[in-house]
């Protein structure tokens, strides 16, 4: 099992930054990606980015330039910083987690940007 703790998330004005973290705890050998999807009101779930254990990334064609998603594979975390935030960034994000065949999610962290 793996279990997924994020932090960061908040209320930021249109153009302001915010940074998510999460922590991957329990088996965490053959973690890889790792990264973040969102689910805004009333839509599916969608990627905002990932990240392999190797550094390769995948980013949303609506946040790339915008957002960088990074790890700190000893610690077996992942950050995404978001820049040049928009009000259609609004959304839960969730953190995501994928061990071989299994997946894993985090809580959510609610990420609204007013304008």
């Amino acid at each position: 099992q793996v279990q997924l703790v994020e932090s960061g998330g908040g209320l930021v004005q249109a153009g302001g930054s915010l940074r998510l973290s999460c922590a991957a705890s329990g088996s965490i050998f053959g973690i890889s990606p790792m990264g973040w999807y969102r689910q805004a009101p009333g839509k599916e779930r969608e990627l905002a980015a990932v990240i392999s254990a190797g550094g390769s990334t995948n980013y949303a064609d609506s946040v790339k330039g915008r957002f960088t998603i990074s790890n700190d594979y000893a610690k077996r975390t992942v950050y995404l910083q978001m820049n040049s935030l928009k009000p259609e960034d609004t959304a839960v994000y969730y953190c995501y987690a994928r061990r071989f065949s299994s997946e894993y999610w985090g809580q959510g962290t609610q990420v609204t940007v007013s304008s």
